[in-house]
């Protein structure tokens, strides 16, 4: 299986919280991992949310993004270009998603043209799980209980 995680399922790989052992798992058994290369900020930044409302402790943050930070280089980097960035405009709009969803939409999208093969976008945030459902993306998990927004 090849995997591409967004932020909100990078984040469970560092962090305890609920998805996170199934997270890890679905890591595991990945052949590859990709994200778009804007998540190193995305990923540092909802830890640094946690800390300042009080969800996550500074040095359990501090350690995560660390962590986070070694792995960086094994996951495949899909970067941000002009041509990603229209496709991302163009999904925004119809799809009605926020710039950064529609750019993760936009990467894992391109990636799976270019890999050839189909792939299963992880991710915890209910409105990109849903249209990435709709763009025929295969997703993770398998169904949301409730959104989570980073």
């Amino acid at each position: 299986m090849i995997a591409y995680l967004d932020a909100s399922a990078l984040v469970k790989r560092y962090v305890v919280e609920r998805g996170t052992r199934e997270t890890v798992a679905l890591a595991a058994t990945a052949e590859m991992i990709a994200t778009a290369i804007v998540s190193r900020a995305a990923v540092a930044a909802a830890l640094a949310k946690g800390v300042r409302i009080g969800i996550v402790k500074d040095d359990i943050a501090r350690n995560a993004r660390r962590r986070f930070g070694h792995d960086w280089p094994d996951f495949v980097r899909i970067p941000v270009t002009e041509a990603l960035v229209a496709r991302a405009d163009a999904l925004a709009w119809e799809q009605e998603l926020r710039g950064y969803d529609a750019v993760q939409l936009a990467s894992a999208l391109t990636w799976q043209e270019s890999v050839g093969e189909e792939i299963v976008l992880a991710t915890f945030d209910r409105q990109l799980w849903d249209a990435a459902k709709r763009t025929g993306l295969q997703v993770w998990p398998d169904a949301i209980q409730q959104p989570e927004t980073r």
